[in-house]
């Protein structure tokens, strides 16, 4: 199982009808599988997953 590194959590609101009811809504975060170099899995926003490539290239 991937391990989960973020701390990240879910955006809530509310979704809002034609005539103004409102419903709670939350937004989920885009989480992906990633396998590092060394062959561990972590589980990631690709967000992180972007920054995480640019910083590795950097270094490479």
């Amino acid at each position: 199982m991937a391990k989960k590194i973020t701390a990240k959590k879910p955006l809530a609101g509310n979704r809002r009808s034609h005539s103004n009811r409102a419903t709670k809504h939350s937004q989920n975060l885009n989480f992906q599988t990633m396998t590092l170099e060394d062959g561990t899995k972590i589980r990631t926003t690709t967000r992180e997953m972007r920054t995480l490539k640019k910083l590795s290239n950097k270094e490479a």
